[in-house]
């Protein structure tokens, strides 16, 4: 147990600083991009609202659960089902805090491949998203009640002053984005110390998992278990340690924070199982053979 503590300690002290810095730079993202710029790139057809949805995603600093109600407003507004679906694998599967954290556990070749793969697996899901027979469901617009029952009604918006953003920021950055991954940050944490802390694991690793069959593992545990983008870094940190296939950390890391079973139940309501099932089969055979690649390339 004491040296589990050390460990867990240790992953604490190397993972808060960039966690901090991460939070920041997601609070200033959350406040300063309005909502009407990502909807009109991604209200339109083609390509182009793939590539935005993508490159909006890997930024954007929300987890898998919290792009669920943005992807659902994208399809209720009209949104192709090609951006939705790159929207809902490259928000989750990446971030800034991420990226800060992978660079600070994983080192630099590892965060530039992960960022990028990302950006791929996200447009080719797009593109295989947008070949399926699918029509995007309008929702009506709201109208006020007080501008039906008066045409001369005016709405007022108060103005933020600086002090009012800053609090926004703030209170995002270090508050409401704790609390909705701040479980998933401790859980990875904690599953990273006991992979490195008890033999038995280890030896398990070491044994079975350096090979082909990581592979295997690494895409169950991935759609079993959901790990937060940012909090499963110390975990793939550790696996790697243990002697998993480097190939199939980073199969893992793409795949794990991506397919949770809110995301899947959310797909199945919304736009059925056929939907879902190319998603996932996607999912999994791209990331595989992003993992592979990322084997060959540290060779």
């Amino acid at each position: 147990m004491e040296h589990f503590l050390h460990v867990f300690i240790h992953y604490l002290a190397e993972i808060i600083p960039a966690l901090a810095i991460g939070f920041f730079i997601s609070g200033l993202v959350h406040e300063l991009i309005p909502e009407d710029i990502v909807n009109n790139f991604l209200g339109v057809r083609g390509i182009r609202p793939i590539l935005a949805a993508t490159l909006v995603g890997t930024i954007l600093p929300v987890c898998c659960w919290g792009s669920l109600p943005i992807a659902v407003s994208f399809y209720k507004k009209g949104a192709r089902l090609g951006p939705i679906l790159a929207f809902l694998v490259a928000t989750p599967a990446t971030s800034v805090s991420a990226l800060l954290v992978a660079y600070a556990v994983l080192g630099l070749k590892f965060t530039i491949y992960i960022f990028f793969a990302v950006i791929v697996m996200g447009v080719v899901v797009g593109l295989i998203g947008n070949t399926l027979k699918y029509e995007p469901k309008i929702a009506k617009k709201e109208t006020c009640p007080h501008c039906e029952a008066n045409p001369e009604h005016v709405h007022t918006h108060k103005k933020k002053t600086v002090g009012d953003r800053l609090k926004s920021i703030l209170k995002y950055a270090y508050i409401k984005l704790p609390k909705e991954i701040g479980l998933e940050l401790v859980i990875g944490i904690l599953l990273a110390a006991a992979v490195a802390t008890f033999l038995p694991i280890g030896g398990l690793i070491k044994m079975y998992l350096g090979g082909w069959l990581s592979y295997i593992f690494a895409v169950a545990f991935g759609l079993i278990m959901y790990l937060c983008s940012t909090a499963s870094v110390p975990l793939i940190d550790s696996l790697i340690g243990q002697g998993m296939n480097a190939g199939a950390a980073m199969t893992l890391l793409l795949i794990g924070p991506v397919a949770s079973y809110g995301t899947v139940l959310v797909l199945r309501k919304e736009f059925g199982l056929k939907v879902l099932a190319v998603f996932l089969l996607s999912l999994v055979a791209i990331s595989l053979l992003l993992g592979l690649g990322f084997q060959f390339l540290v060779l």
